[in-house]
């Protein structure tokens, strides 16, 4: 089993940054790949970004490119998601999903995703 936990998330102002992290505990985060999905009240999960075990795979989502980068560290377990010039249509729950089999790969698919986390606030309001 794998537990993945955020954190990071608050509530900023537009044009600010956040980074957001994603640790998993009960297997090594090495063999994952980890995504980062998000979803705003009354909408749809949607993609953000993502990053294969060797980092060798990254994936942004169209509003992502530019303003967000994925980067991992397997010593720490942890992927974190920076995201700057946030803007109000960016305040969602946060998710990181963990794929077993992403390896060399990184997939858009929520159903990809065996492992998810419980989600971190992300608001941004003047």
């Amino acid at each position: 089993q794998v537990q993945l936990v955020e954190s990071g998330g608050g509530l900023v102002q537009p044009g600010d940054s956040l980074k957001l992290s994603c640790a998993a505990s009960g297997r090594a985060l090495s063999v994952l790949a980890i995504a980062w999905f998000r979803q705003a009240p009354e909408k749809e999960r949607e993609f953000v970004s993502a990053v294969s075990w060797t980092d060798r795979s990254r994936q942004y989502a169209d509003f992502a490119k530019g303003r967000f980068t994925i980067s991992r560290d397997n010593r720490k377990n942890t992927v974190y998601l920076e995201m700057t010039n946030l803007t109000p249509e960016d305040t969602a729950v946060y998710y990181c999903a963990g794929d077993p089999e992403g390896k060399w790969r990184t997939s858009q698919r929520a159903s990809q995703y065996e492992y998810w986390g419980q989600g971190t606030q992300v608001t941004v309001s003047p």
